[in-house]
């Protein structure tokens, strides 16, 4: 069954549509690529998703239910979170303490908040790094981190934005790994991606924006 639907989504910056009559429907435990040019409005339509821009059109449905309008930090409690093409994580903060700030969407309790930040490094693999600085880390780590964070909320649906971007094929290789085991979590994953060889790779399906049309 689909768990999260677009039907007609726009979004109109003045007389620029970025987006024009987006209709995807994405099922429960997929992987969906998304590629296009740069400005095809791929971002775009995750800002819409997850609430950072409110559609000029359309509807978005999670499980049913319209998130259309709704605030960022009420889609991620919902059970859909984002990574983001540049990272954006607290860099004078411990990694332990930003992958806490994951699972703070959820609990308040600074305890249990910990544990699964520590839970969830252990699965990320940077359990050994969690007293280290974010903002010493390498490119390769701190998109770790972020991916780590968004995992921490207990989602449903991660959006990742251009993960890839700026990694080594090594960096590469040890990504679509852990985005595969996410994906064994549970986890259904829309992915943007310039990488056809990760798309690929990865996908079960590929949806193509060009000109904010799919």
């Amino acid at each position: 069954m689909a768990i999260l639907e677009a039907k007609d989504v726009s979004m109109y910056f003045g007389e620029l549509a970025a987006l024009e009559g987006i209709d995807l429907s994405v099922e429960e435990g997929e992987i969906v690529g998304l590629i296009g040019p740069n400005g095809a409005g791929k971002t775009t339509f995750f800002n819409c998703i997850s609430g950072f821009l409110n559609a000029s059109r359309g509807n978005i449905t999670f499980k049913g239910q319209d998130i259309t309008r709704m605030a960022p930090h009420r889609v991620c409690h919902l059970g859909i979170c984002r990574t983001f093409q540049i990272v954006q994580s607290f860099s004078e903060m411990t990694v332990l303490e930003n992958v806490m700030m994951g699972a703070f969407c959820r609990y308040a309790n600074s305890k249990k908040s910990m544990n699964i930040a520590k839970e969830v490094l252990d699965f990320t693999g940077l359990a050994e790094k969690s007293d280290l600085i974010a903002g010493s880390m390498t490119l390769a780590d701190q998109k770790r981190i972020e991916l780590s964070r968004a995992i921490a909320t207990e989602p449903e649906i991660v959006l990742l934005d251009e993960v890839m971007a700026g990694l080594n094929p090594t960096e590469t290789e040890e990504a679509i790994t852990l985005i595969q085991k996410v994906h064994e979590k549970g986890i259904t994953i829309i992915v943007v991606e310039h990488v056809m060889e990760v798309i690929m790779k990865i996908s079960k399906r590929i949806a193509v924006f060009d000109s904010g049309e799919l």
